[in-house]
């Protein structure tokens, strides 16, 4: 898989998927001197992915890994997959590795129109806001050394400054 043809267009992001909505609690990670997915680690808590949660290839965040990104959908899709998304706002986080912003986003309309009217993270359901949150306070909660604190959810506008931040530093 060569992430290097991959695009970055102003009305979307394309996605590749690490790990699935719901998935069992196993971190997997892009390996990009083989091309594939690889086994990160297998979580200490008993708790599922609550979305797809991928990255976008050719950038590169403050942790300096490529900028996570939640994305929502009505089925979990299969890691390694690529989708074409658009952004609906961030989580702000810090992990022991510094700032770990967690961007979400929804499907474009060609590829599933049922989001179409989710324009900001706030057009979401509490409750699924929350749950993200939740997994995220506490996924490392069992692990040695690892540490994550959950801040603020930011609108559209900011998860698009985030973005832009980690599409110069990956160039």
């Amino acid at each position: 898989m060569d992430l290097s043809k991959i695009t970055i267009r102003p009305d979307a992001l394309d996605v590749v998927i690490e790990i699935s909505a719901n998935a069992h609690p196993i971190k997997y990670e892009f390996n990009k001197e083989l091309g594939l997915l690889q086994v990160d680690r297998f979580l200490s808590t008993s708790m599922t992915y609550p979305c797809n949660y991928g990255f976008v290839p050719n950038t590169r965040a403050g942790d300096g890994d490529p900028a996570d990104v939640l994305v929502l959908t009505q089925f979990p899709l299969a890691s390694g997959v690529l989708i074409s998304v658009r952004l609906i706002g961030a989580l702000l986080t810090q992990d022991e590795k510094g700032e770990d912003e967690k961007i979400l986003a929804v499907p474009i309309s060609s590829v599933d129109s049922y989001y179409d009217n989710i324009k900001n993270y706030s057009d979401l359901p509490k409750n699924l806001l929350d749950k993200i949150a939740h997994f995220f306070s506490h996924y490392k909660d069992l692990e040695k050394g690892k540490t994550v604190t959950v801040g603020e959810w930011a609108d559209v506008e900011k998860a698009k400054k985030i973005i832009a931040s980690s599409i110069k530093s990956g160039n």
